[in-house]
């Protein structure tokens, strides 16, 4: 009894911080009181919140856990500062709340007609993503990273072969080609988009090779004639991680259309995204298509009758109503991101950081906008404190990651990837922001960068 006086003690002097009659009333109805007295009822007699710990009610951690809990809901968010203006990097709750109605309609629909696995959704969703793409097919699935593996196996790459990708795109794009069997072969990045560096690539190619994986990383399309220039010659399939490119153009052809196949995502914060997970594989080519469909839905060419092995890698068909919801805004909202980055490009324009640069034969779809700075640390801990949210994507390079250390590869190896890795940072951006907003994150910018040069050396002594 004795060895836990003083962790009660500590649980009592918690409880007493609590800050208002409510909260208490809370915990009680947590632990089981219902919101009744000081006490709680054990068969005829009291039992005090400090003796359920020791009749084994609660365990002290939990005790614990509700306390914490109950406190929180007594200490009331503080609000911004005053004037300050917040910055969210994406407002997923302004872009639903624009759209609430038409995503209630569609949910209902399919509740009313009870049709989840695959059904009449994901068939019509299928269809207008791949019109839009430009191209003849769609097979929704699961993850943008399950649609990258889908579709290199959907071309027979597996055990043995080799898939040559980008050094600095998310790690997904790399675990999908291991997922399917084959090993990544990576190739550094043009330092000017930040895409696959053509020039670099066919140096990557060994007899393995059966398959190149450009990235239009942040929406930006890879350079892909003499991709696809190359691949024809070796004849190598090539596979678009197209997963952050939803509406980007090169040379006026949409991402998605370019390569064999493509591979989206439709992770939440992607230009279009779902209130989950999901993904899609486009391609021109039929063969491709149905074996994508037999592989997400456990092999299967119809029910209970299985041609190959397979997985569950099904899109639900509610995400398939809401996206289809927001498919009808994917323009408006693109473009909106397109105006955005003007406007950082022109209130930024003579900063000392360096600002993501759009080729001649590219649309981007802008899904992210990332600068680079030297010291990209101290500027991101001072947005923030400015109310301002930003990313890194990606602070370190997929052959500089634990899980791929098998691969070989050492530091030093992709110069130009582990150059951006350390000073790349990515700024709020989506549909939603407003121009106010945009104007705070570039003003705030410029105000740190104007300090910072303001601001002599620090003299060190001489060693």
């Amino acid at each position: 009894m004795r060895a836990l006086d003083p962790t009660i003690r500590d649980i009592k002097e918690l409880l007493e911080d609590l800050d208002s009659a409510e909260s208490i009333r809370r915990y009680r109805s947590l632990v089981g009181d219902n919101g009744g007295g000081q006490a709680l009822r054990r068969g005829g007699e009291e039992a005090h919140l400090n003796e359920l710990l020791l009749m084994g009610i609660v365990s002290l951690s939990q005790m614990v856990d509700l306390l914490v809990e109950a406190r929180r809901e007594a200490l009331p968010t503080p609000p911004p500062a005053a004037g300050r203006l917040e910055v969210p990097f994406v407002d997923l709750v302004a872009q639903h709340a624009s759209i609430a109605a038409e995503i209630d309609e569609a949910i209902s629909r399919v509740m009313r007609d009870a049709d989840f696995i695959l059904g009449r959704e994901v068939d019509l969703f299928e269809r207008e993503f791949a019109a839009f793409c430009q191209t003849d097919y769609g097979v929704g699935v699961d993850s943008g990273t399950s649609a990258l593996e889908l579709a290199l196996r959907a071309f027979g790459i597996g055990r043995g072969d080799e898939v040559i990708t980008a050094a600095n795109s998310f790690i997904a794009t790399a675990f999908a080609i291991s997922s399917a069997g084959a090993r990544p072969v990576l190739v550094d990045v043009d330092p000017r988009t930040s895409t696959i560096d053509v020039e670099r690539l066919e140096g990557a190619i060994s007899p393995r090779t059966r398959a190149i994986m450009p990235v239009h990383l942040y929406g930006h399309p890879a350079d892909m004639d003499p991709i696809l220039e190359i691949a024809r010659r070796r004849g190598l399939v090539v596979i678009e991680d197209a997963c952050q490119a939803h509406g980007a153009r090169y040379k006026g052809r949409r991402t998605g259309s370019l390569g064999h196949a493509a591979a989206f995502s439709f992770y939440p914060s992607k230009n279009l995204g779902a209130c989950g997970d999901g993904g899609m594989v486009v391609s021109g080519d039929p063969e491709a298509a149905e074996a994508v469909r037999r592989l997400r839905n456990y092999g299967q060419r119809r029910k209970y009758h299985h041609d190959t092995l397979g997985f569950n890698h099904r899109l639900d068909t509610l995400q398939a109503a809401i996206l289809r919801v927001k498919l009808r805004h994917l323009e408006v909202w693109n473009a909106a991101r397109c105006q955005q980055a003007a406007l950082y490009g022109e209130r930024l324009a003579g900063c000392p950081v360096a600002l993501p640069q759009e080729a001649d034969w590219a649309q981007s779809a802008y899904h992210l906008y990332a600068i680079r700075a030297a010291d990209r640390d101290t500027l991101a801990a001072r947005l923030r404190d400015r109310g301002i949210a930003t990313g890194i994507h990606y602070p370190v390079p997929i052959h500089l990651q634990q899980a791929y250390r098998d691969l070989g590869y050492r530091q030093g190896d992709f110069p130009v990837s582990e150059g951006l890795a350390g000073q790349i940072l990515s700024l709020p951006l989506a549909a939603e922001l407003t121009l106010e907003q945009i104007g705070h994150v570039a003003e705030s910018i410029g105000e740190f960068l104007a300090l910072r040069n303001a601001t002599p050396p620090v003299a060190r002594p001489a060693l």
